[in-house]
């Protein structure tokens, strides 16, 4: 699958502004992007639900939407309305009937994680389980392509993960997967190349490390009465912020942010040191508008 050049307006607003992504048969890309910066266009575009303004997107060797192609793309989107009176299995039936060569209804339970619910109607799922149906449908084909757009939305924990497995394994046979999340903790887990996209360009593309380590900031975390917005006033800090009772920051100069945090609060602990995370990596490139200056060490030729 490749997006060359590609270019999407919607009346004076440009989405998409010389767009480029590549994704490969094994490979698992995530697309990063804060909201409006062109991910779901971007997928549109492949699912040949809209077209380039300028630029091409080609698909399984040929323009996207074409019917041959259709069948062999699956794609699982955050919107999905399904009849609600009818079975897992009767959804799972009439979906693998669309294709020449399906898998069986019973292997497609499996890799959902819906072996026991296959006679609960849709409309008595829960919003997990509901989605794990929408997973189905989009692998039942055997897909070369598939477009995954926020697939663990109302999952657990384990079922999180149970999915991350099924999309490795699907991978591991040769099918190209593109994922969209806004959860970065699980983009670093399960992609094998991370490409993050701000006002409609691509301003990093690299594995999960690599584009991590891009901005040359460290994580120190710890618990303190500090506020964020002071601690975010001082020269050496990049951002912070408190989540889960703990102050994060962001800094190139780890050492210096951690003297100035023990001399202002003597009360502070469980203080931590890391490497940036991609959601650092995310802020920091999002925020200096860095899109004049992508970085791409893993540029790959061809298409899925």
């Amino acid at each position: 699958m490749r997006l060359d050049r590609v270019v999407r307006r919607y009346g004076r607003v440009t989405a998409l502004d010389g767009f480029a992504l590549i994704v490969a048969p094994g490979e698992i890309v995530a697309l990063l992007g804060p909201n409006g910066a062109g991910k779901t266009t971007a997928v549109g575009l492949i699912l040949g639900l809209a077209r380039p303004d300028g630029g091409t997107v080609e698909v399984l060797g040929g323009a996207a939407g074409r019917d041959a192609a259709r069948l062999r793309v699956g794609a699982m989107l955050q919107a999905g309305a399904l009849p609600q009176t009818l079975s897992v299995r009767e959804h799972l039936e009439l979906a693998c009937a669309w294709y020449g060569d399906p898998l069986p209804v019973a292997e497609v339970a499996r890799l959902a994680g819906l072996e026991g619910l296959e006679d609960r109607l849709f409309g008595k799922l829960s919003g997990g389980q509901q989605r794990r149906v929408l997973f189905a449908l989009a692998v039942c084909g055997q897909p070369e392509l598939l477009v995954l757009d926020e697939p663990t939305v109302a999952l657990d924990v384990e079922a999180r993960r149970a999915l991350w497995s099924r999309v490795r394994e699907l991978a591991a046979g040769g099918a190209a997967v593109l994922l969209t999340t806004h959860d970065l903790n699980e983009a670093a887990a399960l992609a094998t190349r991370v490409v993050m996209i701000h006002q409609g360009r691509v301003v990093a593309s690299g594995s999960p490390a690599e584009v991590a380590g891009l901005v040359g900031q460290r994580r120190v975390v710890c618990k303190s009465a500090l506020e964020p917005a002071a601690v975010a006033a001082w020269p050496e800090v990049a951002h912070a912020e408190r989540l889960a009772g703990r102050l994060r920051i962001a800094t190139a100069a780890p050492e210096a942010v951690v003297s100035r945090l023990l001399a202002a609060d003597p009360a502070l602990g469980e203080l931590e040191v890391s490497g940036a995370s991609l959601e650092d990596a995310l802020v920091a490139l999002t925020e200096s508008g860095a899109a004049s200056s992508s970085f791409t060490p893993n540029a790959k030729e061809g298409a899925a």
